[in-house]
């Protein structure tokens, strides 16, 4: 302060001949706080220019308070910036993008770490600096870094969806997850309260609209799958629909049936009941239904019957020649002929519906044929859920033995030359022969799965029932149970 009253004063006196000396008046200053009229050794001043001098200090001293509040003000205002800096800095401070494993691609695979209040995008590690940025999934990004992770371009939309720490377009996420009908080929539709809704088949879990039950959409009638929109099923004589796969294996007529016929019957042997040879006819479904309502006896299972074991005498319309397929997979040229049954025996004939893979109808004849091994040997009338039960025991058995050995047994081979059937039905048997393909059997899993499954109380709770005596006491001590009392044992 003394320097900026020597200024003051400097000014003042500019141009007269006293001089002042510095030291003299700081040393002053510092004696006495309270004196503004600092004593020198030069001449004594006339009492007007003590009034000069007065003022002059007075002008110096209220200067330095002003210079000292700007100071101070400037100094406050300095200390509420840097406060204001510092909670913005921790406000722009995120943390480290998430890690979502080695298939991220937003995440290096070697941390980088940055000084506290830089904001670092999630997608490519570095700074994100000045400009736009995007603050998604708790973590900040470049808007060029967040890229949907199906299509790998920028998300750009309002909203988008995300699937674990991943983000997707909400039309590439509809692609990748919102499930398609298996028959339309279309998105499944939401139900009133938005959520998706569609129907699965159990076994083949073929996904579907829910409106394709109501709207006569086809089925495979061998093995249940609805018909898609983009794939033809073939249409057989008496109206069912056969798929193309179950088609590849398809036994059509009643000559070419008969080597499998021959491979059943050594498959009873095996289990040392062997059977008289009973005549198989093959034929439609209209044939079996009416022959079905000349039988007295017998338990058919609902809605459709496909195997029949006859005891009646009746005359059958059997099927001799395999169709071919012309316009639109519709089956032409089929030759049926009338076939009289004569009873010599407790059994007539075995009725089999035509058209069915080789598998499926093998397990019903091998069930048909239980029916007339029971009646041939003189059991008694049995209740339905036990003679059923019992049928469907072998034919399960029989389908094990099948898909165990991987393809069917040499019988077809050595019999083919038979008089019984044509040279025409040898050639189609050998190509149902050898290796089994990846569908057949899944195909033979599928029809285990049906009487496995079946819900009905003959068929299916007899099957269950009997299954269980035969694992536990073997098939011949539950047939001589069955033989003595009527039931199964328990």
């Amino acid at each position: 302060m003394t320097l900026c009253i020597m200024g003051w004063l400097s000014k003042f006196f500019k141009g007269s001949g006293h001089k002042i000396s510095e030291e003299r008046c700081r040393e002053k200053y510092g004696e006495d706080a309270t004196g503004y009229s600092p004593s020198c050794s030069g001449e004594m001043w006339s009492e007007n220019e003590n009034e000069d001098i007065d003022r002059a200090i007075a002008l110096s001293l209220l200067e330095e308070n002003q210079k000292g509040k700007s100071a101070i003000d400037n100094s406050f205002q300095l200390e509420e910036d840097e406060q204001l800096a510092r909670a913005i800095q921790e406000s722009l401070n995120v943390e480290s993008p998430p890690r979502y494993g080695n298939e991220n691609a937003y995440q290096p695979s070697i941390p980088v770490y940055f000084p506290m209040g830089y904001r670092v995008c999630a997608g490519c590690n570095t700074e994100i600096g000045y400009g736009r940025y995007l603050n998604c999934l708790n973590a900040v990004w470049h808007p060029d870094c967040f890229r949907c992770r199906a299509c790998n371009l920028p998300i750009t939309d309002y909203e988008f969806s995300t699937s674990g720490n991943y983000p997707y377009h909400k039309s590439c996420y509809k692609e990748s997850y919102h499930p398609k009908c298996d028959v339309c080929k279309h998105f499944i539709p939401t139900n009133p309260a938005g959520l998706i809704e569609y129907r699965a088949h159990p076994f083949w879990i073929q996904k579907y609209c829910p409106s394709h039950e109501h709207d006569n959409t086809p089925r495979c009638c061998s093995c249940e799958r609805m018909e898609p929109r983009d794939t033809r099923y073939v249409t057989l004589n008496d109206g069912r629909r056969l798929c193309l796969e179950c088609l590849d294996s398809a036994i059509m007529g009643t000559n070419e049936c008969q080597p499998l016929y021959l491979d059943i019957q050594e498959f009873y042997e095996s289990l040392n009941m062997k059977l008289e040879q009973v005549p198989l006819l093959l034929v439609e479904r209209q044939a079996l239904n009416e022959a079905r309502e000349g039988e007295r006896n017998g338990h058919y299972h609902m809605p459709e019957t496909r195997g029949l074991c006859l005891s009646e005498e009746q005359t059958v319309s059997t099927i001799l020649r395999r169709p071919k397929y012309g316009m639109g997979n519709r089956n032409m040229d089929m030759i049926t002929e009338p076939y009289k049954l004569t009873r010599r025996c407790e059994v007539t004939a075995i009725l089999i519906l035509y058209g069915l893979p080789r598998l499926l109808t093998g397990s019903i004849l091998a069930h048909e044929m239980m029916h007339a091994w029971l009646r041939l040997k003189g059991f008694r009338t049995l209740s339905q859920d036990v003679e059923e039960g019992i049928c469907q025991v072998v034919a399960h058995m029989w389908l094990d033995a099948e898909l165990m050995s991987g393809s069917g047994s040499n019988v077809a081979s050595t019999s083919s030359s038979s008089s019984s059937f044509s040279s025409s039905s040898s050639s189609s048997t050998t190509l149902k022969k050898g290796t089994r393909s990846q569908f057949e059997r899944k195909l033979g899993e599928f029809f285990k799965h049906q009487i496995e499954s079946d819900i009905s109380p003959v068929y299916g709770d007899g099957f269950r029932a009997g299954q269980q005596a035969v694992l536990k006491y073997g098939l011949r001590r539950t047939l001589d149970h069955i033989r003595m009392t009527g039931t199964f044992p328990y």
